[in-house]
Parts: C-alpha cells; sequence; structure tokens
C-alpha cells in the first residue's frame, strides 16, 4: 500500500470533574456537529453534583460526548468527553480502551475534582496532559503550582487553556499527541504512527 495513501484514526479522551468544560472543549474542536449526551439536572442531583459557583448549569452529560477532526495528511481524531460524576465512573473503562491518551481538564478552584480521573488514568496506563481551563480568563494558580498540588512527574505537560478556544484546545491536543509518542518510546511500546513521514508537524495541522 503506497503510505501516502494511509488514514489514521486516532481516539482521544478528554476527562476531569464534573462541569469543568469537557463538552466545551469538545464542541470548540470538532468539525462535525457534536454528539452530546446531555440531560437536565434536576432537583435529585442537589448535594450529588457539585459545580461551584465559576457558571451556571442546567444540565449535565450523563454518557459521552463525541466530536471529529478531519487532519488534511491522511490523520483524524475522534474526541471521547468522558461524564465527571462519580455514578457515571463505570463508563472510563470503556472511553478510554483503544485512545492514545486522554486531556484532564482542571478548574484550579475545585482542583479535588480532577483526582479521580488522574489517579484513573495512571493505574491504566493511559498517557495524559493535565489543561487548566481558565474561567473568565483569570488563572488563579500557576502551572507549577497545580503540578506539585496533583503530584504529577515532571515529564506530565501541564498547560493553561480556554476550553471555548479552537486555537487553545488545538495546543492541548498537539501536546498530548507528541505526549503520547514519547511516552510509548520510553516504555518500549511500539510508537503510534501519526501520518506519512513526510507530512507537516502535527501542530501546523491541527491549526
Amino acid at each position: 500500500m503506497n503510505p501516502q495513501s494511509e488514514h489514521l484514526a486516532v481516539k482521544v479522551v478528554v476527562a476531569g470533574g464534573f462541569s469543568v468544560g469537557k463538552t466545551t472543549m469538545v464542541g470548540a474542536i470538532s468539525d462535525i456537529e457534536p454528539l452530546s449526551t446531555e440531560a437536565d439536572l434536576t432537583m435529585e442531583s442537589v448535594g450529588i453534583d457539585e459545580f461551584g459557583a465559576s457558571k451556571p448549569k442546567t444540565s449535565t452529560t450523563v454518557a459521552l460526548d463525541f466530536g471529529r477532526v478531519n487532519l488534511d495528511a491522511g490523520l483524524t481524531l475522534y474526541l471521547f468527553g468522558a461524564p465527571g460524576q462519580e455514578r457515571f465512573r463505570f463508563m472510563w473503562d470503556e472511553l478510554v480502551r483503544g485512545s492514545v491518551g486522554a486531556i484532564v481538564l482542571v478548574d484550579t478552584l475545585r482542583l479535588v475534582d480532577c483526582f479521580a480521573s488522574i489517579t484513573f488514568l495512571e493505574q491504566a496506563g493511559v498517557p495524559f496532559v493535565v489543561a487548566i481551563n481558565t474561567f473568565d480568563n483569570v488563572l488563579h494558580h500557576h502551572p507549577d503550582d497545580v503540578r506539585s498540588a496533583l503530584g504529577l512527574d515532571d515529564e506530565i505537560p501541564v498547560l493553561i487553556s480556554d476550553a471555548r478556544e479552537r486555537e487553545s484546545v488545538s495546543d492541548c491536543l498537539v501536546t498530548l499527541v507528541e505526549h503520547a509518542i514519547v511516552s510509548s518510546r520510553g516504555v518500549g511500546r511500539q510508537p503510534q504512527r501519526f501520518g506519512p513521514a513526510k507530512s507537516p508537524r502535527t501542530s501546523e495541522l491541527l491549526r
């Protein structure tokens, strides 16, 4: 087969706590109308789903979000947003199966909400990056402080992101793909191939 005609599909998971911006992130980068399994919040969720005062929220993801990014050099990213609530955690195993890695989106005012996602990905051996979602364009804590609070190894990227902006989400995906390649080589696995060797850099393709 001509390598220039090969097409590669890559699965990426967007994880994090409840109401941190995962649905927004998938929608910001997707080339198609994203699939979102949103349901209205009801009184039964009071005391169970706590999302703080950063922004109003009347619905929540109850299964997954799905989006797709098509690239000219034969690469397609399939994005799966994972539900953040404890009661939907049984879905995480299936969502990360076959994925190249995950973006863990965090709100530094509710940092504890991302602990479960990070622990799960570490135990599952899934490469991930941490993206600090800047609500209202305010950075409350420096990435180095977030890294220290989460107890992350130095090689795990911690980024500043705006889940509403395509370019910002693109930067997160670029960093994740590059981190996943390095991680796969570091543990002796065969590195993932992301298109022809002479194709443009991943960062250029995602713009």
